[in-house]
């Protein structure tokens, strides 16, 4: 989107595709209040819903529909903002979008581009709008809190307080520079460290979050160990479809097969790997790097080897597979696990929620996204700095530093390059 787009109308339907009970369409921008007062005879008194005949150039009815007016700055947009709360067939859509097409200066809204104005006019921060991306795509009840969370403002407002903070501290270093030699007053021995150090903690606090991106992508779950260990057989038990080829061939699986799932309320990304040994030909060998690759990338393993051979004892379930073909029992701190026995599938799914939740963190927790945990750690790495240091030029420069990162986390700054990237996630009625 140009900057001269900016003050265009547009208008997008703002609810599902029709056919539909309702159809919401939604216009917003400078045409918004004629646009009302051309189809609709007047505009209603804002922010009071109204019914009226909705009528095409030729005066002919087109539907008879619920109107509401919201003059800006007070509107989702910040700008004037017009809804059309009409039948939802396809004919009577059509015909509304004709007729708003055909009035001067109004056009279709870009994907994203009404959420893009919120922005634009301060209605909401980046990280705000980064939320509601995530709240639009969230597909389980995880998903659901977190996005949520951002979107309400809850990484925003902890930026804002410690910008007040930095602020304030960024003062006091100012006036000390200043003022100190000549001023007993204010001095030059201040002492911010407590409080710098206090910041760095919080920043901190925040990147030990589990990433956005696990909970957005799925966390990611690998059947490992060896030949013909019924990794596949388990894969496709859990996923509830045949992703897998389970066959009792040892080396079936050459390479890395991956079935997104949701389980018992989380995002997953399962995983079947090759059987690691030594001495397979060349290409199981290649699949074979490609499951090591996929365990060391995994948040958790299902290792179906022996407990000695798991390569990654700390971010693994130790599993018994084939329990009931197998005479040995299972080892001390295994599980064991039948596709033929529903109770020890039933337990192998407790025992992955258990694991999920921890990886997820408490419903409460602020999950950051890769742009903002770059800047955060940035804010992290300074305030330590900061905290560390005698001279107040220097103290000056790194808090400098955080300030501008903090302005970027919220999009004050040096964000025009991902903005349409990110708008461009969001459907065109938002």
């Amino acid at each position: 989107m140009t900057l001269s787009s900016a003050g265009d109308t547009i208008f997008a339907l703002s609810s599902g595709a029709p056919p539909a009970a309702i159809a919401i369409v939604r216009v917003s921008g400078p045409g918004a209040g004629p646009a009302l007062a051309a189809i609709a005879g007047s505009v209603p008194e804002p922010r009071r819903a109204r019914h009226a005949a909705l009528r095409d150039d030729d005066g002919a009815l087109i539907d008879r529909a619920l109107l509401l007016w919201m003059p800006g700055p007070n509107s989702a947009t910040g700008e004037d903002l017009a809804e059309f709360h009409l039948h939802g067939g396809r004919a009577v859509v059509a015909a509304l979008f004709d007729r708003l097409a055909g009035l001067p200066g109004l056009r279709s809204a870009l994907p994203g581009e009404f959420t893009r104005r919120a922005f634009l006019h301060g209605r909401i921060d980046l990280t705000e709008a980064e939320g509601l991306a995530d709240l639009l795509s969230a597909e389980t009840a995880g998903q659901h809190r977190r996005a949520l969370r951002m979107a309400e403002g809850g990484l925003g407002r902890i930026i804002e307080r410690w910008r007040s903070v930095l602020l304030g501290l960024s003062a006091q270093i100012e006036a000390a520079i200043e003022f100190g030699e000549s001023d007993e007053e204010v001095g030059t021995a201040i002492r911010i460290d407590g409080a710098l150090a206090e910041l760095a903690g919080e920043a901190k606090a925040l990147l030990a979050a589990p990433p956005a991106e696990r909970l957005r992508d799925g966390l990611r779950i690998v059947a490992a160990g060896p030949p013909n260990s019924g990794k596949s057989t388990l894969i496709n038990a859990l996923a509830g479809r045949e992703v897998a080829l389970a066959t009792p061939i040892a080396g079936t699986t050459r390479d890395i097969i991956e079935a997104p799932v949701r389980l018992d309320g989380h995002a997953i990304l399962l995983t079947d790997t090759a059987g690691l040994r030594d001495g397979a030909e060349e290409v199981e060998r290649l699949g074979i790097a490609r499951a090591r690759n996929a365990i060391d990338g995994a948040d958790l393993i299902l290792w179906c080897g022996a407990p000695e051979d798991c390569p990654a004892p700390d971010r693994s379930l130790l599993l018994h597979t084939r329990a009931d073909e197998r005479s040995d029992v299972a080892p001390v701190g295994s599980l064991g696990v039948s596709i033929h026995d529903p109770n020890s599938l039933i337990a192998l799914r407790r025992s992955i929620d258990a694991k999920a939740h921890l990886l997820a963190g408490p419903d409460d927790a602020l999950s950051l996204n890769a742009r903002q945990r770059a800047l955060v750690g940035t804010i992290a790495e300074e305030l330590a700095v900061a905290s560390s240091m005698l001279d107040p030029i220097l103290q000056a420069e790194h808090l400098r530093i955080c300030r501008d990162a903090l302005d970027r986390l919220v999009g004050r700054s040096g964000v025009e390059d991902m903005l349409d990237s990110l708008f461009g996630r969001f459907c065109l009625g938002k």
